[in-house]
């Protein structure tokens, strides 16, 4: 039986700016600057995991190959500080009505909870 998640995902045509919404979700995640709920996190982690081997439109194999590392080294001060730069300029190529409209759609899709902020 497939996860709500997997379901989502083959019930969507993802692009690849899509992928990279939900890798920039990943980088505030780890940043500790996403304000969802622990249960959307988890979905967005769930997404992710699925997601990361598919190519987005800005980030390249070196973005999940750090957030890889980054998930394994969540008390290092120097990572942190590059997940922090990672997640800043992540911010500035995906604009901000993309990142809503790609949120809205989770929202629509009751993937995540209504009123979250991500």
């Amino acid at each position: 039986m497939k996860s709500k998640e997997e379901a989502w995902i083959e019930s969507q045509q993802l692009s690849p700016v899509d992928i990279d919404c939900v890798t920039t979700v990943m980088l505030k995640i780890l940043d500790g600057k996403c304000k969802m709920s622990e249960p959307g996190k988890v979905v967005m982690e769930k997404l992710y995991d699925l997601l990361k081997d598919r190519p987005g439109h800005y980030f390249d194999r070196a973005v999940h190959d750090l957030i890889g590392r980054a998930r394994n080294r969540v008390d290092d001060e120097s990572m942190k500080m590059t997940i922090y730069e990672q997640r800043l300029l992540a911010e500035t190529m995906i604009s901000r009505p993309v990142m809503k409209a790609f949120k809205a759609r989770l929202r629509a899709d009751g993937m995540i909870g209504a009123g979250v902020a991500v």
